[in-house]
């Protein structure tokens, strides 16, 4: 529930004819959901979507000149205020991730793309899973002009849908297909600038797709890094040219490949969070040895912060073995 602009809400227009015990419930009910609805922003037709009832009902409800029964009506909005907080109580108690976390991998992937935007070329770049690649990615494109991200699915492999996506990722409105790619270049045409194409997820991409890619950096000089995973190392990372694959192949001009985290990695993660206690830090690191690295640990200590926080006190190893129980893995 993320605060928007706030938005005060006017008392209600009339009291209602009902008895005495109704009208206080209805009056405590309609103050607090005015301050609920005034500290998110909500609109008193956001306040029905969200609490499923019809808008004129609730209207009429809310100003007390409803024809029907406020006691029933009271009834649903009592429990919707009721859920808005017990949302927000747990929310409170969910640790907040740290974000980005400069790791010695992260620094080293910023570098790779730094390369590719400043001279132009194609970076090649494989991480395994829950490294750090995408949150990387999104902090170079946040801190870096004319730096561009897109992600790639199984539905946008085609060249077409690749391009589709490229053009809602760029901004760039172009109605005829045959004149997407070419508005696509104009906007990554370096004329100056240095340009890059942050491609996540690029073995998603056909081959065609990929061959399109090749096309804005030859004609437009823009900066292309494809991030992905072992497929894509496979198709174009590794050191010896595949047939198929020559152009690509010759036109990469740096490679990195790590699938499992560095030990700076796993550290600075784990000082992030806030973690002093060197046994509860000996067994976040074994997280990080596990399917999913980083992200491993943040989820797992997510819920155990959760666990703690629960019992105004620190996290301790318990909580963190919990966590990871009730998170369905394996014993620790």
């Amino acid at each position: 529930m993320t605060a928007t602009k706030t938005q005060e809400w006017p008392a209600p227009r009339y009291a209602p004819e009902i008895g005495d015990d109704d009208l206080k419930i209805w009056g405590d009910l309609t103050q607090r959901m005015a301050e609920i609805a005034a500290r998110y922003g909500w609109s008193k037709s956001e306040v029905a979507r969200r609490s499923g009832i019809a808008t004129g009902t609730l209207s009429q409800w809310y100003d007390g000149n409803y024809a029907g029964s406020f006691a029933n009506v009271s009834a649903k909005v009592s429990r919707w205020l009721d859920s808005v907080a017990e949302v927000a109580a747990t929310a409170a108690r969910i640790p907040r991730a740290p974000g980005y976390v400069a790791t010695p991998t992260s620094r080293e992937l910023s570098d790779m793309l730094l390369y590719a935007q400043t001279l132009g070329e194609m970076a090649v770049v494989t991480l395994g899973a829950g490294m750090g690649k995408t949150m990387t990615a999104r902090h170079y494109v946040e801190t870096r002009p004319h730096a561009f991200l897109v992600t790639m699915r199984p539905t946008t492999s085609s060249v077409h849908g690749m391009l589709v996506e490229l053009s809602r990722a760029l901004d760039v409105n172009e109605s005829n297909p045959g004149r997407l790619d070419r508005a696509l270049g104009e906007k990554l045409r370096r004329n100056g600038r240095d340009t890059l194409l942050i491609v996540d997820e690029a073995q998603n991409l056909s081959d065609q797709a990929v061959n399109e890619l090749r096309y804005f950096l030859d004609e437009y000089g823009c900066g292309i890094a494809l991030l992905g995973n072992e497929e894509l190392y496979g198709r174009f990372g590794g050191h010896k040219a595949v047939p198929a694959y020559a152009q690509i192949h010759g036109r990469i001009g740096k490679r990195m490949r790590r699938l499992q985290p560095l030990a700076g990695d796993v550290d600075d993660l784990i000082a992030a969070w806030g973690i002093e206690d060197e046994k509860v830090a000996k067994v976040a690191r074994a997280l990080g040895r596990k399917p999913g690295a980083l992200r491993q640990i943040t989820k797992t200590l997510q819920l155990a912060g959760m666990y703690a926080a629960g019992e105004d006190r620190t996290v301790t190893v318990a909580d963190i073995k919990a966590a990871w129980a009730d998170r369905g893995e394996e014993e620790l």
